[in-house]
């Protein structure tokens, strides 16, 4: 999850409490200019606005949609609240608090709908359990109330031992185009992965791995193994991984016309970056992390690694699609590429952001508004793109100075009442903070 960036090592942060604290730790190791100029539009970037859509709700880790018109908002202290109308409804969709290590980089962290949702009314969620380990559960909504999840139907999937350290838990889940669940692992914490999980092939931390969760729906595990993932053969790495070398992919997403996959992978103290794969690719990618950063080479060297790991600049590592230095922010949230109506210049580019300096880039191209404390991005049913934020709000992006509606006369026996044909909302613009 995001974090102040006087704590960067530490990934992603929300409670104030525990910035306060590590901020004078980190401050004692490095003390950076963590200050931005307004940004500058690039030339060639579409001109949108961000629209309020909700605010208050608390500190948002996803949004999502169940394939209706309700859009679903997790919290990190373990609601997923419904908003309907711009207003969450009064009672959760889900409470899973009593669940939870909640605090610093852990909670409550996605939510992922089965692609038969309205047939089978299952859905999985992404957490930290109490032990600080990552938990992949599944839950299924009542069978009376669509607006409430049933507790007594969970079921754990998968546990990930999360030792030693509380950050980098990564944290986000989605169906991919092929029907299977994708899960994102953060590479288990501290500065440079000390054990080099993320190029380890007998952990999961670090990784995007692949489960079928129609297999053994009724039976434990609850998930089986595609028979086409790269490493499903026996011996070797483990069945689950579909790619690996990553530090912490908080957020990725599939392109919902053409199903690529875009990663945003937090770095470490030089580069952020955003990674990519083709539908068409079999697995098995490696992003390069610890030994790469970006496109520079990593400050941890392969200390810690199994003999065989690439070296620096290995034509078996994947270079991001993306990549900005921290000149321009310094922890990467990985969005979506645009498939909405609302904002036609927008259509087929890849919106991401930062959450330090707020700054939104579409195809690598900076976007006039800026959203401090941008948490994460999610779509509605239709396609349109939304951003949260670790303040509660919820912004939907719009195309800004929409045409002013024309006036219908509505004529009566004795007068003539002017209405315009629709509501014109005020563009909300907003400059990034120091």
């Amino acid at each position: 999850m995001p974090q102040d960036p006087s704590i960067r090592r530490g990934g992603f942060l929300f409670l104030a409490c525990a910035v306060l604290v590590l901020a004078s730790v980190a401050a004692a190791r490095r003390a950076p200019a963590w200050r931005w100029a307004a940004p500058a539009r690039s030339a060639s970037a579409p001109v949108v606005t961000l629209e309020p859509v909700a605010s208050g709700l608390g500190q948002i880790t996803a949004i999502t949609n169940a394939g209706d018109d309700r859009l679903f908002v997790t919290i990190q202290n373990g609601r997923v609240l419904i908003l309907s109308g711009g207003r969450p409804r009064s009672t959760p969709f889900l409470d899973v608090s009593n669940l939870i290590s909640f605090g610093g980089e852990r909670g409550l962290l996605s939510v992922a709908f089965h692609p038969q949702y309205a047939q089978n009314r299952l859905f999985f969620i992404y957490y930290t359990n109490g032990a600080g380990d990552i938990e992949i559960a599944r839950y299924q909504t009542s069978a009376t109330d669509p607006n409430r999840a049933d507790p007594s139907t969970r079921v754990v999937l998968l546990t990930i031992p999360h030792p030693t350290n509380a950050n980098h838990n990564g944290g986000q889940l989605q169906f991919g185009p092929d029907g299977y669940l994708y899960i994102g692992t953060g590479d288990g914490g501290s500065a440079n992965d000390p054990p080099c999980n993320a190029q380890s092939d007998d952990v999961l931390l670090g990784k995007i791995l692949r489960i079928d969760v129609d297999q053994n729906v009724n039976s434990p595990p609850f998930y089986g193994i595609p028979a086409d993932n790269p490493f499903a053969a026996p011996g070797g790495a483990l069945d689950e991984i579909w790619a690996k070398g990553l530090r912490n992919p908080w957020r990725f997403s599939f392109d919902r016309l053409k199903g690529d996959l875009w990663i945003g992978d937090v770095g470490q103290d030089q580069r952020e970056e955003v990674d990519f794969q083709l539908r068409s690719s079999p697995g098995g990618e490696n992003y390069g992390w610890k030994i790469m950063e970006g496109t520079r080479c990593g400050d941890g060297g392969s200390s810690g690694c199994a003999a065989g790991v690439p070296p620096c600049n290995s034509s078996e590592f994947v270079d991001p699609r993306y990549e900005y230095n921290h000149s321009e922010g310094c922890t990467v949230v990985g969005g979506y590429v645009y498939r909405g109506s609302l904002v036609p210049a927008l259509a087929g580019r890849y919106v991401y952001g930062d959450y330090c300096s707020g700054r939104l880039w579409a195809n690598g191209d900076r976007l006039d508004p800026a959203e401090p404390q941008l948490s994460t991005f999610g779509e509605d049913a239709a396609g349109e793109l939304y951003l949260g934020t670790q303040g509660g709000d919820v912004l939907r992006f719009s195309q800004p100075n929409p045409p002013t509606p024309t006036a219908l006369p509505v004529t009566t026996p004795d007068r003539v009442i002017i209405r315009p044909s629709r509501r014109v909302v005020t563009p909300r613009v907003i400059e990034p903070q120091p």
